[in-house]
């Protein structure tokens, strides 16, 4: 089980037994009943979401799991049933929503189906327009759940109250079917205790509508409407490329990304906020989006994480800071004074993380006075990383494709051949698929294919057939790794008398010494290089096997001299580390071995 640290309410949805309903500090969250959930709590938390009544898990492995409201002495958390694998959840006060793989939304509440609000219905499928079906972001509001389709069209469902769903609430005050709210939409954010909603079009110019009785819209002072009942552009946006819209029930906070002049940094982040001055971070009434200043926010330090619930805010940095403000009535700002409103931002004393070096894998989640700081792995790795910035170099792709205008895009061959069952006819269903698809849709195909990612939910519904699209890059590379063929094996490495072949593309992806030698020579000739003499050939083997694998094999007995010629060779072959690393594999190897 990885770190997920809980703090603050703890009542209605009882998250940690034998616990007081408000928890002031930190505390390590673990699951109850963890037999009975064993197969999910050996994977890596993905994503958690939580409201006042309920908090959903999810998974790596596309599964969740749910704490329901206090109806169960026991209270343990029940397994969520759909059979299709989940990428996202995300819970409301009064619904739920889930997005799967295949792109469709399952959702329940009682503004969704009244008639059985326990029920998961599939919303998406509600859709009229057939060709907007496929869903690529989902979020919930207070009362309604709002859908951006691949097609970049925004959908809302639910309650339109306050005018949240962007129409008159007199004429129109709910909706059991998802209705266009607006076309040309790159981004969609609301709150989970929210009933604002902003979009975001692809030249950053930013709209909401719903609930502004606190000014949490942010159309300046001049806009004092308690509804915004008609998409309204937002006025006076800073300067930036905006990352992410957090919306509570009184306060908006935007996070804003700006160019750095040297290309070698990190974009510099900035936070803005606006609504009622107990909630916002700046100790005043505010009525657009307006700065957050704070020594807490250092030169050298950055944000990489925001999350705002119903009256409150949390903020991870760089430098493994968690600062919060707002309401700490149940403690949901992990500190133990008995300050029920924070109206500037404090740093919260964190105990320590089992990753703390890799802290931009942390994430943070607020719900109905509840905080969460967990774990989450990165949701593709390096390695992953490395295939698709190597998709990108034409000089090593050997392989092409023809485009529905006749536009050649190339591809490698090796690569293919693993990703899609090692099968040619696959290959040639690929072909087929990309004649129809513009340079663009096929660039994202084949991004796709190589990364094991959803770029594209519609291009991948597609594709699905032909490719392994539940096989990691890393058992892909197994695979190539236990290949016969040699003639895919295009570099030779000797060490001593013994010689190792490695295809060029594997060496590139896994080891700068490679990578230089190879991407830096548009000419190169050669086909072997003696190693360093230092490195034993048991050492090499297990270079040779975890370049492929990221494993290290089960056989292989661990030795203190191993580990000294693996450190060196790290260095040698300058490595691409990914988590968890070799040596520290080795260490643990070792330890277990002693």
């Amino acid at each position: 089980m990885n770190d997920c640290l809980f703090f603050g309410r703890n009542k209605n949805s009882i998250l940690i037994k034998n616990k007081p309903d408000s928890i002031a500090k930190p505390t390590q969250f673990k699951f109850e009943n963890e037999n009975e959930n064993e197969n999910e709590n050996e994977k890596e938390i993905k994503q958690i979401s939580s409201g006042l009544y309920s908090t959903i898990f999810l998974f790596e492995n596309g599964k969740a799991i749910e704490y329901l409201k206090e109806n169960d002495s026991n209270q343990n958390p029940e397994k969520i049933q759909i059979e299709e694998n989940i990428q996202k959840v995300t819970v409301g006060y009064a619904n739920e929503a889930i997005l799967t793989i295949e792109g469709n939304v399952f959702a329940k509440g009682y503004d969704i189906n009244p008639n059985n609000p326990n029920k998961f219905i599939n919303i998406s499928s509600l859709i009229e327009d057939k060709n907007d079906k496929i869903i690529q972001d989902v979020i919930s509001g207070i009362y309604s759940i709002y859908l951006l389709t691949s097609n970049q069209n925004a959908y809302g469902i639910g309650s339109n109250q306050f005018g949240q769903l962007g129409f008159d609430s007199e004429t129109l005050q709910e909706t059991e079917k998802p209705i266009l709210m607006m076309k040309n939409v790159s981004k969609i954010f609301s709150g989970n205790s929210s009933d604002s909603v902003f979009l975001l079009n692809p030249n950053q110019e930013l709209f909401g509508c719903g609930y502004n009785q606190y000014v949490q819209l942010g159309l300046g002072e001049l806009v004092k409407e308690t509804k915004i009942q008609k998409l309204t552009k937002i006025q006076n946006i800073p300067k930036g490329k905006i990352i992410d819209i957090q919306c509570g029930f009184y306060h908006s906070i935007m996070l804003i990304e700006n160019e750095n002049e040297n290309q070698n940094e990190n974009p510099k982040r900035k936070l803005y906020s606006c609504g009622h001055y107990q909630y916002n971070g700046l100790d005043t009434n505010v009525y657009e989006f307006t700065e957050i200043k704070s020594s807490l926010f250092e030169n050298d330090d950055n944000i990489i994480d925001i999350s705002c619930g119903d009256d409150y805010t949390l903020i991870l940095t760089s430098k493994s800071k968690l600062i919060g403000f707002g309401s700490n009535y149940f403690g949901q700002l992990g500190n133990r004074n008995t300050i029920n409103f924070q109206l500037i931002p404090i740093q919260i004393e964190l105990p320590k993380l089992r990753f703390n070096e890799n802290i931009s894998n942390y994430h943070i989640s607020c719900g109905y006075d509840k905080s969460f700081l967990y774990y989450s792995p990165p949701s593709f790795s390096n390695l992953e990383e490395d295939l698709i910035k190597l998709f990108r170099r034409k000089e090593f792709c050997d392989i092409s494709f023809k485009t529905e205008n006749g536009e050649i895009i190339k591809a490698h061959k090796l690569i293919l051949k693993y990703r899609l069952n090692q099968n040619q006819n696959e290959i040639e269903k690929l072909q087929e698929i990309i004649s129809n698809k513009s340079i663009k849709e096929s660039n994202q195909i084949f991004e796709m294919i190589y990364s094991n990612r959803i770029i594209n939910p519609k291009l991948y519904s597609e594709i699905k057939e032909i490719i392994n699209s539940n096989e990691k890059i890393e058992e892909t590379m197994k695979r190539i790794y236990l290949n016969e063929n040699e003639n895919e094996k295009d570099f030779i490495i000797e060490r001593k008398e013994k010689q190792y072949k490695f295809p060029k593309l594997i060496l590139i992806m896994r080891s700068e010494l490679y990578r230089g030698m190879f991407l830096s020579v548009t000419n190169d000739t050669s086909n072997k290089v003696t190693d360093y003499s230092e490195l034993s050939n048991k050492s090499f083997q297990i270079f040779e096997y975890w370049i492929y694998s990221n494993q290290i094999k089960d056989e292989i007995q661990i030795t203190k001299e191993i580990i000294n010629e693996i450190e060196i060779g790290i260095d040698y072959f300058q490595i691409n580390q990914t988590n968890p690393n070799l040596f520290d594999l080795l260490i643990n190897k070792f330890n277990n071995q002693n």
